[in-house]
């Protein structure tokens, strides 16, 4: 069974039998592309959930009101990306075999791919929720398969075509649009789609969310290592993870891509902090 990490999330202290969404922390960066740093988000995440309040206006709901623990970081092998996959794996399985919620804090993006295995051998026929700037379906990185500009790649080659939805995408390689064309359901720029979605996937399909904070603009989230501008703001990403949250049958999810030291006013770890208390009320 697992323990209660010494700091946690805020309010996220219930113990490990009594919890419905278990949160765990990824601190990993080592194949990042651009500017490494968010293996510190997690800690972050933590430390500064205490600068906002459980309580919800937006949805009338209060974290002291739910069962969330928080198990603390997984202590990754940096040096070895294929054992740092294994156990972030491991870490979501034991949570989903005992029929929780696994909720995970990047660290970059490529650790997504742990726990959707995890998440994918439980659930078949499970569809993606794909929130960033960046498509991620590059073949390879600079002949490296595993980094975090491939892991909807990855993700693609466990479920194939048309379960991968990705919203707010801006940046890529051309190769990539002509490969989400062919077998990803991708709406660029914006999430005016989501509604839609929402509708044809319903509240019994089996959804892995992850949420790559980048997808926010730099205006208003510049502590990433990759920012992108021509994102959107804090306001639509909160309406449309709630309502992915709220409408879908989420059985995991992870938000990442957070490199605290790059935005010394705090205001990008606030944004993280306010959007996992978002997203764990509407769950």
């Amino acid at each position: 069974m697992l323990k209660n990490n010494v700091e946690t999330f805020l309010a996220c202290d219930k113990e490990y039998k009594d919890a419905d969404i278990v949160m765990f922390g990824a601190p990993f960066d080592s194949t990042t592309s651009f500017r490494p740093g968010t293996r510190f988000g997690p800690n972050a995440v933590r430390s500064e959930s205490f600068g906002i309040e459980t309580y919800s206006p937006y949805q009338n709901r209060d974290l002291e009101d739910i069962s969330v623990m928080d198990s603390g970081d997984i202590e990754l092998c940096i040096g070895d990306t294929q054992t740092v996959l294994d156990q972030i794996k491991e870490r979501a399985q034991i949570i989903l075999n005992d029929g929780k919620i696994p909720f995970m804090i990047g660290g970059e993006h490529l650790v997504t791919l742990g726990a959707f295995r995890a998440a994918a051998e439980k659930y078949p026929d499970i569809h993606v929720i794909h929130f960033d700037a960046h498509a991620d379906l590059r073949e390879d990185y600079l002949g490296v398969k595993y980094s975090h500009a491939c892991v909807l790649r990855r993700c693609w080659d466990i479920v194939g075509d048309d379960r991968i939805h990705q919203y707010g995408i801006r940046s890529g390689e051309k190769s990539e649009f002509e490969f989400a064309r062919e077998h990803t359901d991708m709406h660029p720029f914006g999430l005016e789609d989501i509604p839609q979605i929402v509708k044809e996937l319903g509240s019994t399909k089996p959804v892995y969310l992850t949420l790559d904070l980048d997808v926010l603009d730099p205006s208003v989230f510049p502590g990433t290592g990759t920012p992108e501008p021509g994102g959107v703001t804090f306001d639509e990403l909160r309406r449309a993870v709630t309502a992915v949250c709220s409408g879908m049958n989420i059985v995991a999810c992870d938000v990442n891509e957070l490199s605290p030291h790059y935005d010394h006013s705090g205001i990008s770890t606030a944004a993280a902090c306010k959007i996992i208390r978002e997203i764990l009320l509407a769950v």
